[in-house]
């Protein structure tokens, strides 16, 4: 019921997903991210734990296949479920259940897997993962918004259009981004508003936060009022 991509940056070690679906709230149970670790979205009759329980075990060490064969082991159901990971070397894995419905698939390659179900048809994932690559060099957080465009142009979820969300993860504990459109009539072209809206306000303020490497962070508060002022 869902299509998404999960990366990762190789020049900025940067990890993320990108997820659209005819459900609300998508971003509330499908994608988990661990700076450092990895990215796994779980979809198709959700199962939250796979990307609970497999986050944790990219902490562990394990690689992206390794985890996905560990917590598709773990399910009692695993042919309903869709999961796609990638781990923080960019390893990437993904498994499409055969119970899953409609037409559903994944693509992997070095540092994405691409993956959709109840989708009107493999166009879907085909455009996610030529976007994907096309855009090399853009900031993650970019490449992923616009293959969920490429995406839904090419067709999507097959019973419409609800929620999108983007998740992507740095150096800190806390995401870089964290954005969510939990029910809208065309959720991807929000959330690209969205993002377009937070690189321009908070991404500078996000750059002056505390840190692990710089606790006290880095406030500036003639930088913060020139942000203000702009608006």
């Amino acid at each position: 019921m869902t299509f998404s991509i999960t990366a990762r940056c190789a020049k900025t070690n940067q990890l993320g997903i990108a997820i659209s679906t005819k459900l609300p709230a998508v971003g509330a149970l499908c994608p988990y991210a661990k700076a450092g670790f990895g990215a796994i979205s779980t979809q198709s009759f959700i199962n939250p734990y796979i990307g609970i329980n497999g986050i944790s075990y990219l902490e562990d060490g394990l690689g992206a296949e390794a985890v996905s064969e560990k917590v598709l082991a773990e399910d009692p159901d695993p042919e309903k479920r869709q999961v796609a990971i990638v781990d923080g070397d960019g390893g990437s894995a993904a498994f499409s259940g055969e119970q899953c419905d409609g037409w559903y698939g994944h693509l992997t390659g070095t540092g994405y897997a691409v993956a959709g179900n109840m989708l009107v048809g493999e166009e879907t994932i085909i455009e996610m993962e030529k976007t994907f690559k096309n855009t090399e060099g853009q900031p993650l957080s970019e490449r992923l918004t616009a293959a969920l465009e490429a995406g839904q142009e090419a067709g999507g979820d097959k019973r419409g259009r609800q929620s999108a969300a983007l998740l992507v993860v740095d150096k800190e504990k806390y995401p870089l981004f964290d954005l969510r459109v939990d029910d809208h009539h065309d959720p991807v072209a929000e959330l690209r508003r969205i993002y377009t809206v937070t690189v321009k306000e908070l991404s500078p303020l996000m750059k002056m936060l505390p840190t692990l490497a710089n606790p006290k962070g880095a406030f500036v508060p003639r930088d913060i009022s020139l942000i203000q002022d702009e608006k």
